[in-house]
Formats: structure tokens, C-alpha cells, sequence
């Protein structure tokens, strides 16, 4: 397994093969300074700088050679700049030419990232280190790349290893590392206070049976803040059953609450002045003879009765009972992250999570700190005219919209239902996967939305005194 803290030392005049990272208006002066040999390789293999492109440079002898890479019309290395690198390149040790990486340190780590759980990787090398005389952001890449490998880890592993049970050993081995306290409620206790939570989850074996994982951690004093992820571990679409083609991820339907661990364990980690409490609804929608079903009316923990219209909507089932416990705790902001709608995903792709908040200045700071990190939100509608397509002739409300418009609006009115309107709320509609690989992103479980979301706790919160 990868010690993700060598890959960045600090440059201390080592040995080190040189990179050269070289924008299109820069190149052709950069050009006439190189020798003819290294000339000459560019080319042959007519080189241009545009983004992630790369040629090595032959030195004078066999065993001197640097690298080139291109930055296409900016000036200035992204997260991903250099991850092409860190993922191409043999083992050894680099430095820029000139300027420090800055972002691009976050994207060396990552894009040297592995799962290996089940198989070694069949082209496994040693570690290729960057480094960089900006010793003081060594620590915060590394754990926050730490985070971002945690999420990948936990959404890459299948459902009959990453059920209820392993989400809360995850969050049990997180509350030991940093001293935080873990209520886990289950049974009896969870039918009785969760009723939506225990609805969806109760027809699972009971080896994976449902449960309301919670972490609290700092001082009471402090500001309280909630991060809650959907922790839906399998989602077979209960008796509206999905079709084949359409569980073949659903491994990755607990990709909200992988989100909310691993911002919990940055927060943690960097000892952020707020009282937080990370809560999980961690189930399985299953099918079996007690399985829920369409036309049920279940009263959840808020008091408001909800029709079922569909099962394959449980997500936003679980999080209402999450987001109501949340709110008992009178928190001044409450983000959630959830792998909700796949009409979020027709509408933005699956790089752009759909950001919806109640408040404007938090929409407006998340997305700046996606911007600034190179993790992009996009942000949606609340547009409460459609409300009206979650109505129920029996209960307070469906939780499936008569219309097949607005999927990723309506799953979010929905949940609003349960968040009071005085307190800033964000939800994160996120697919956590890639489809396809990219620099610094492997193909599989990613992380979307997590940096942005921690930006904007470390902004607002970590020049609060202690």
C-alpha cells in the first residue's frame, strides 16, 4: 500500500530529474534555450505543450534525461497539472525547473493512487516523490489527498464488504483516531426513533441491517455543525426493482456517506474549532417477504407521514430521518451528500455534482471553493413550483414526484421538508464515480464535491480562536 506522506518532501537541494512545465505562449522561447539534442527529440515526436502532454528530453548521457510538460494556454499548474506525471513517469524524484507547484502537489499524490484491495497492481512501480520548498503545504495536501483515497477506497469496494456493519467499523477506527464519541442505534431502538431509516434497511439479512451511525466530536462551546452522507450500501431499487444494467453500481450508493466520514476526519484531523456531528443512515435496499412497498405510509421521525411512490427513492428517505436528528442539535449549518438522482447526472454529467442550498452565501462560498480547488459544484434550482409534484390524497407528502420532470429538484424539495428554514443547508447531489479515467483521477469511486465542501469549513472556520 502507498505511504501517500513520501510522495512530497521538501527540497533540500537533492538530486532530482528535472520537469519543465511550459505554456503555449512560453514554449517557443523555451525552445531556442534547449540544446539541439533535446530539440531534436521534440521534434521527432512533434511536441506541443498542450495540457498533460509530456516528452522526455535526453541529457548528455544515458542515465540524464528531464521531462516536459504542457500547460496549454494557462500559465499556471491546476490540481491535475502534473498528475499525467506522477502516474507516468519511472520511480525517482523531481523537481520543477522553476516556481513552486502549488496546487499541482495535490494531483502528484492521486494520480499515484491504487486500488488494490482485491488484485496487486500488475504495474506496480516505486514512488515518484515531487519536491517543494513550500515545507508548510506538504502536511495539508497529504491529508487532504488522504481524504479524497479514502473516498475512493471506501465507493471501489463491493456491497458484501462495504455494508451497514463495515461503514460503521469505518466510522469506530475514525472516532478511536481522534478521540470522538459513536452512537450507532439499531433494532428496536431504530424502528421505534428512525422509521424511514428502518423501512428501507429492514429487509436486508441481518448481517446487514440498518443502522444510524453518529460521530461527535469537539468542544460544546464551539460553533455545531452537521455533515451527513447517505449510506446506502447496496440499492437493489427495493420491489421497484432496478434492472440489471442498473445495479451494476450500486456498490457506490453509499458514496455519500464515504463523503461525509472523510470531511469528518479532515475536520478532525486539522483540530477545526467546531462541535461536529457526522451522522450516516447506513442501509441496504433489499428485497424480501418484509421488504417496504409501494403505497406504504410510513410517519418518520419528524412527524410527517410520507406515501411511498417508489422504492427505488430511498435515499431521500433515510436523510430525512438523519436531517430531522441533525436539526435536534440546533446546528448553524448542515451539509449533506448523497448519491440521490440519476437526473442530477443527465442534467450535469458525472463531474458536476448539483449543488442546492437555502442559502445564498453558502451556495455562493462552496462553489468559489470548488472553483479555487479545482473540485467544481454547479448549482440548482430549489424551485418550490414544484412542490406540488410531490403531494400525496393520503400522507404529507410522496416521496416519489408524479412527473417524470425535475428529478434532482423534487428529491431535493423533499428533503427540505425536513430542514428548518433558519439554518443554512447544503446538499450535495454527487455520483462519486468516474466513468472514465482522467490525470490524477482513476477511473471508478471519486470523490466530487469533498474538497469544496472543505474549503469552505476551513474558510469560515479555521481562523476561529480555539
Amino acid at each position: 500500500m502507498t505511504d501517500y506522506s513520501t510522495l512530497i518532501q521538501p527540497d533540500k537541494g537533492q538530486a532530482a530529474r528535472i520537469i519543465h512545465a511550459v505554456s503555449e505562449a512560453g514554449y517557443d522561447d523555451w525552445l531556442r534555450a534547449r540544446t539541439p539534442r533535446e530539440r531534436a527529440a521534440l521534434a521527432a515526436v512533434r511536441y506541443r505543450p498542450v495540457p498533460f502532454a509530456y516528452a522526455i528530453l535526453p541529457g548528455e548521457s544515458a542515465d540524464d534525461w528531464s521531462v516536459v510538460t504542457g500547460l496549454g494556454t494557462g500559465a499556471v499548474l491546476t490540481c491535475w497539472g502534473l498528475a499525467t506525471l506522477a502516474d507516468k513517469l519511472p520511480e525517482g524524484t523531481y523537481r520543477l525547473a522553476e516556481g513552486e507547484p502549488g496546487k499541482a502537489l495535490f494531483g502528484w499524490i492521486t494520480g499515484q493512487y491504487r486500488f488494490t484491495r482485491y488484485a496487486a497492481d500488475k504495474n506496480a512501480r516505486g514512488a515518484r516523490v515531487l519536491l517543494t520548498s513550500d515545507v508548510a503545504a506538504i502536511a495539508p495536501m497529504v491529508v487532504e489527498a488522504r481524504a479524497v483515497m479514502l473516498v475512493r477506497d471506501m465507493v471501489n469496494t463491493p456491497a458484501a464488504d462495504m455494508g451497514p456493519a463495515a461503514l460503521e467499523a469505518e466510522a469506530a477506527r475514525i472516532a478511536k483516531a481522534h478521540g470522538a464519541a459513536l452512537t450507532v442505534t439499531k433494532g428496536d431502538a431504530l424502528a421505534a426513533g428512525f422509521p424511514l431509516i428502518h423501512a428501507v434497511g429492514r429487509a436486508a439479512d441481518k448481517i446487514h441491517f440498518p443502522r444510524l451511525i453518529e460521530l461527535y466530536w469537539g468542544k460544546e462551546t464551539h460553533p455545531k455543525i452537521a455533515i451527513i452522507g447517505k449510506g446506502v450500501c447496496f440499492d437493489s431499487g427495493g420491489l421497484d426493482i432496478k434492472p440489471a444494467a442498473g445495479m451494476l453500481l450500486m456498490k457506490k450508493d453509499m458514496g455519500g456517506a464515504a463523503h461525509a466520514l472523510a470531511l469528518a476526519e479532515l475536520i478532525m484531523a486539522a483540530g477545526l474549532p467546531v462541535r461536529l456531528h457526522c451522522l450516516v443512515p447506513a442501509v441496504e435496499n433489499a428485497i424480501s417477504g418484509n421488504a417496504f412497498r409501494p403505497g406504504d405510509i410510513i410517519k418518520s421521525r419528524k412527524g410527517l407521514a410520507v406515501e411511498i411512490g417508489n422504492t427505488d427513492a430511498e435515499g431521500r428517505l433515510v436523510l430525512a430521518d438523519a436531517l430531522t436528528r441533525a436539526e435536534e442539535e440546533a446546528p448553524e449549518l448542515i451539509v449533506n451528500f448523497a448519491t440521490l438522482t440519476g437526473a442530477a447526472r443527465v442534467a450535469l454529467g458525472p463531474d458536476l455534482p448539483a449543488l442546492f442550498a437555502n442559502d445564498d452565501a453558502l451556495a455562493d462560498a462552496l462553489i468559489a471553493q470548488g472553483k479555487e480547488r479545482d473540485d467544481p459544484l454547479w448549482r440548482m434550482p430549489l424551485w418550490d413550483g414544484y412542490a406540488d409534484l410531490l403531494k400525496s390524497d393520503l400522507a404529507d407528502l410522496n416521496n416519489s414526484g408524479n412527473s417524470p420532470f425535475a428529478g434532482a429538484v423534487t428529491a431535493a424539495l423533499f428533503l427540505k421538508r425536513f430542514v428548518p428554514t433558519s439554518t443554512p443547508w447544503a446538499h450535495l447531489d454527487t455520483f462519486a464515480w468516474r466513468p472514465a479515467a482522467k490525470p490524477g483521477r482513476a477511473k471508478g469511486g471519486d470523490a466530487l464535491g469533498l474538497r469544496a465542501a472543505w474549503g469552505l469549513l476551513r474558510e469560515r472556520y479555521g481562523k476561529r480562536p480555539t
